[in-house]
């Protein structure tokens, strides 16, 4: 990975994490713009207190990346692995859920 973007191989190392929740209900979380973060708050709060320090770093560069990078990243993982969880996160009209719950994990961090 370098120093600042997010790569596919960074996607396929936290696939479990990013396939989680069945591609129907991500969709309907994705459409309603719901907090999905907040709904599943204390196995992300687990998540969160067992990474590692190089896992911490991934994320903080996920965290500050931006939004139209993750989302082609997630379009180049959806082509690769054909999980429909990742055609969803690169939608650009799902943009504003996916801001909205990286918010919610910075939110988790800083408390």
């Amino acid at each position: 990975m370098s120093e600042d973007k997010i790569t596919y191989s960074d996607v396929k190392e936290y696939e479990k994490l990013f396939t989680l929740i069945p591609p129907f209900l991500l969709e309907r979380f994705a459409k309603k713009n719901s907090n999905i973060v907040h709904k599943f708050k204390s196995r992300v709060e687990s998540f969160l207190t067992r990474l590692s320090p190089n896992q911490r770093n991934k994320l903080d560069i996920v965290l500050n990346s931006d939004i139209d990078e993750l989302q082609a990243v997630m379009s180049e993982a959806y082509a690769k692995s054909n999980k429909k969880q990742y055609k969803i996160l690169a939608n650009p009209k799902y943009k504003p859920f996916v801001e909205s719950n990286l918010d919610e994990v910075r939110k988790m961090i800083e408390e």
